[in-house]
C-alpha cells in the first residue's frame, strides 16, 4: 500500500496530499515523514507482521504514522481516542502489539488496559522529526500482497470489538475500485470528518493518495466551524453519516449563500432521509449525493453511479468493477431478480476474517462450494432489480415478525423520517423486555409521532413505544447507538 504514497511523491512530490487544523504537507513531506517513522520504528525492533496499536486524533502525523508503519511490513491497528479502557483490555490482549502509542490524552487509559510501556507522542515525535532532517534511510522489507497492512476494529452486533483482518492486496483493491466508481479526480479536496480508526475515514487517506489529491482531516475541528472550513480549503468532496448531514443542513440553513464548491457528497453508515438530500441539493447546487452499501469485511461493496444519483430511489447502486452482489435464500440458492435474500459479497475485495476468532470469521466467510471462492456473507438482507441495483431491506436483527406480519425497522425509520419535524429516527425490534420501540429527535410529542406513523404504515407497524429525545446518542463513527438506546427502555410507552 506504500506504493501508491511513493508513486504520487514521484508524480506530483510539490502537490498538497493532507491537511489538518495545523497545516499542510506535500507529497514529498507526507513520504520523508512517513520514511522517517519507519525508520524510528525500526530501530525499536518493529518487524514484518508485527502489530502496532495507536490510540490518537487523526492528524497529519497519524497519516505520516501508517505510511510508514506499512514501510515496516508492520500491521497498523489504529484505535479510536474515546475507547473505554474496558474495551481496550480486550482490543490489545487480542492484538499482541509489539509497540502502543499514545498522547496525553490516552496514555493513562492505554496504561491501565496493558502492562507494556506506552510510547509518548510528545517523546515521540520529535524523535521522527529529527530523522526526518537527517534524511535517514530506511530500506523497505519484501512486502507480499498477502501481508496484513491493518486490523480495523469493529463492534458490530457482538459485545466484544473484534478485527477485520485488511491485507494489502485486498486493501489496494478496494482503493483504486471505489476512487474508479465514484471518480475522485486529482483536483479535489476531500473533507473528512471521520477518524481512521473507521474505515470511512482511512479509505480517504488512501484514495486520494491513489489520484493524487488532498484530504483535508476535519476530526478535530468544532462542528459549528465546519461550514467556514469546506469554503476556505474549497471542499469539493464531502463523506457523510445521517448525523453530520443532519449537522451540516442545519449550518447551511443558517448561512445562506457562498457555500464550499462541493461537487459530491458520499453516504453510508446509514440512508440519508430524502427530506435531507433535497436540502442539501438546494444548498449545494450541482452536488451529487451518492448512495453506497458496505461492511468493513470488503470495504465497499455497491456505489450508485454518481451521475445516476437522482435515479432508482432506495437504490444503493452497482457492485464495484470487478466484484459481485449475490442474493440468496436460507439454502444459499440464489433467488430471482425483486425477491428479497441475504446479500453476499464476491470478489478481490472480501477481507479473509477475522483476527483471531475463528468462530466468527466460520460464520461470515465462506467458501463457495462451487468456485472455492471467499464469499462474504453479510448477515443484511435487500434485493437485485433486473439490472443489478442493490435495495437494502434491512440487518438480519432488523428483520423480525410482528402480529403475524414480517417487517423491518428500515421501514419503520423511513417512514418516520418522512414526518415533518423529525430530524432522526432509530426503530428497536420487540424483545422479550419490550415491544416495538421508536426513538425520535424532533419537536413533536410522542402521540403526534404515533399519529402521524398510523397515516404511514400497516397498524401492525405503529411502534407500540415512542420516544422523543432532544438529542441522539451516537456511536464513535456518528452512528445511532442503538445499544444506549434500548438501555433508556423501561416498558412503558409515553
Amino acid at each position: 500500500m506504500h506504493g501508491l504514497l511513493d508513486d504520487a511523491e514521484e508524480k506530483t512530490p510539490n502537490a498538497p496530499a493532507v491537511r489538518d487544523a495545523h497545516g499542510v504537507w506535500t507529497y514529498r513531506e507526507l513520504a520523508a515523514h512517513s520514511r522517517a517513522f519507519a525508520r524510528w520504528l525500526s530501530d525499536r525492533g518493529v518487524r514484518r507482521g508485527d502489530r502496532v496499536v495507536l490510540q490518537l486524533p487523526t492528524g497529519r502525523e497519524l497519516v505520516a504514522m501508517f505510511h510508514g508503519a506499512l514501510r515496516c511490513g508492520a500491521v497498523f491497528v489504529p484505535l479510536n481516542p474515546s475507547m473505554k479502557a474496558f474495551h481496550l483490555r480486550h482490543v490489545i490482549g487480542n492484538a499482541e502489539p509489539a509497540l502502543v502509542i499514545g498522547d496525553e490524552a490516552t496514555a493513562e487509559k492505554l496504561a491501565e488496559a496493558t502492562t507494556r510501556p506506552i510510547e509518548r507522542m510528545a517523546a515521540l515525535w520529535p524523535e521522527v522529526e529529527r530523522l526526518r532532517a537527517l534524511d535517514a534511510t530506511f530500506t523497505d522489507p519484501e512486502v507480499r500482497p498477502d501481508d496484513v497492512a491493518t486490523l480495523i476494529y469493529t463492534s458490530g452486533s457482538t459485545a466484544a470489538p473484534k478485527a477485520v483482518i485488511c491485507p494489502h492486496a485486498q486493501v489496494a483493491f478496494a482503493t483504486r475500485a471505489l476512487t474508479e466508481a465514484l471518480g475522485y479526480r486529482s483536483d479535489d479536496v476531500v473533507l473528512c470528518r471521520f477518524p481512521m480508526s473507521w474505515d470511512y475515514g482511512l479509505y480517504k487517506v488512501l484514495m486520494t493518495c491513489a489520484v493524487r489529491c488532498e484530504v483535508v482531516l476535519a476530526e478535530r475541528d468544532s462542528d459549528l466551524q465546519l461550514l467556514r472550513r469546506m469554503r476556505e480549503v474549497g471542499a469539493t468532496v464531502v463523506p457523510l453519516v445521517p448525523s453530520l448531514a443532519t449537522m451540516l443542513v442545519t449550518l447551511a440553513e443558517r448561512s445562506p449563500g457562498g457555500q464550499a464548491p462541493v461537487r459530491m457528497f458520499t453516504n453510508t453508515g446509514a440512508a440519508l432521509p430524502q427530506a435531507t438530500i433535497d436540502t442539501l441539493r438546494a444548498h449545494f447546487p450541482g452536488a451529487r449525493v451518492v448512495r453506497q452499501y458496505g461492511q468493513t469485511e470488503a470495504k465497499r461493496i455497491t456505489v450508485m453511479p454518481p451521475e445516476e444519483d437522482r435515479e432508482r430511489p432506495g437504490s444503493s447502486g452497482l457492485p464495484l468493477p470487478g466484484t459481485q452482489v449475490l442474493i440468496l435464500d436460507g439454502d444459499g440458492s440464489p433467488v430471482p431478480a425483486g425477491e428479497v435474500g441475504e446479500i453476499v459479497a464476491v470478489g478481490p475485495h472480501v477481507m479473509p476474517g477475522y483476527w483471531r476468532n475463528d468462530e466468527n470469521t466460520a460464520k461470515a466467510f465462506r467458501t463457495d462450494p462451487a468456485t472455492g471462492e471467499r464469499r462474504l456473507h453479510t448477515g443484511d438482507y435487500g434485493r437485485l432489480d433486473g439490472d443489478g441495483y442493490l435495495y437494502f431491506e434491512g440487518r438480519r436483527d432488523d428483520m423480525f415478525k410482528r402480529k403475524g406480519f414480517r417487517m423491518s425497522t428500515v421501514e419503520i425509520e423511513a417512514a418516520a423520517m418522512d414526518v415533518p419535524g423529525i430530524r432522526a429516527a432509530a426503530a428497536l425490534p420487540p424483545s422479550d423486555k419490550h415491544d416495538l420501540a421508536l426513538f425520535v429527535e424532533a419537536d413533536l410529542t410522542p402521540g403526534a409521532v404515533r399519529k402521524e406513523l398510523a397515516r404511514r404504515l400497516e397498524p401492525a407497524k405503529v411502534p407500540a413505544i415512542c420516544r422523543v429525545l432532544t438529542e441522539f446518542p451516537l456511536t464513535q463513527n456518528g452512528k445511532n447507538a442503538r445499544q444506549e438506546l434500548a438501555l433508556l427502555l423501561d416498558g412503558s410507552a409515553l
